[in-house]
């Protein structure tokens, strides 16, 4: 599982999240990818692009794992 530190932020959207912990080559690969309802947040499908994801939350896409961490 990878680890992505918030650095004191209260969120990040979903689409920037994958793109940043490489589930997606950049945004809009990452939306479109998110929008296809195969990324979990917390188990559970999301489609929302801009979903704010926060302090530990786990996101979930082909078989990885990524937790937000402070």
């Amino acid at each position: 599982m990878k680890e992505f530190s918030l650095n004191g932020s209260e969120y990040i959207d979903l689409c920037d999240l994958m793109k940043l912990v490489d589930f997606a080559p950049n945004g809009a690969v990452a939306k479109h990818i998110i929008a296809s309802g195969v990324v979990k947040v917390d188990g559970e499908i999301e489609t929302r692009k801009r979903c704010k994801i926060r302090t530990g939350q786990v996101i979930e896409y082909q078989g990885q794992s990524a937790k937000v961490i402070d």
